[in-house]
């Protein structure tokens, strides 16, 4: 299969699939012409990849997550590890944005929105911390 093909099957875009490739995710073979050739295993791969990069997983959890799924002698235990460390991510990533969140609508409800210049947000905005 060639690159395009490829993109389709894996829903990914040439440039990440062209980057996967680059940071060793997959090995497409060449052909004497320097073609890639993609297997089905690489597309099976890419797709893995993009669903794990669509959950928020980073590069490196997806390089420790793919090496766990080529291994027939892992241990779930160390899947569910990098999954729940990245869980605790994404809980302390919805803290910061709940609080960011409530910051800004209480700012924005004690702003008159009216022609004077007062504005609490900007005030807020030029406080020091």
């Amino acid at each position: 299969m060639n690159i395009g093909e490829v993109a389709k099957m894996a829903d990914l875009p040439i440039k990440t699939i062209r980057y996967y490739e680059e940071i060793g995710f997959i090995q497409p073979k060449r052909s004497a012409n320097g073609y890639r050739s993609f297997r089905e295993s690489d597309v099976h791969k890419l797709a893995f990849l993009g669903r794990a990069r669509s959950l928020g997983f980073s590069i490196e959890d997806c390089r420790a997550l793919l090496q766990l799924y080529e291994n027939d002698t892992r241990a779930s235990a160390d899947v569910k590890q990098i999954a729940q460390e990245h869980l605790t991510r994404i809980d302390a990533k919805v803290k910061e944005l709940q609080a960011m969140r409530n910051t800004l609508s209480h700012l924005i409800e004690a702003c008159a929105g009216d022609d004077r210049p007062t504005c609490p947000i900007l005030s807020d905005l030029a406080t020091l911390s």
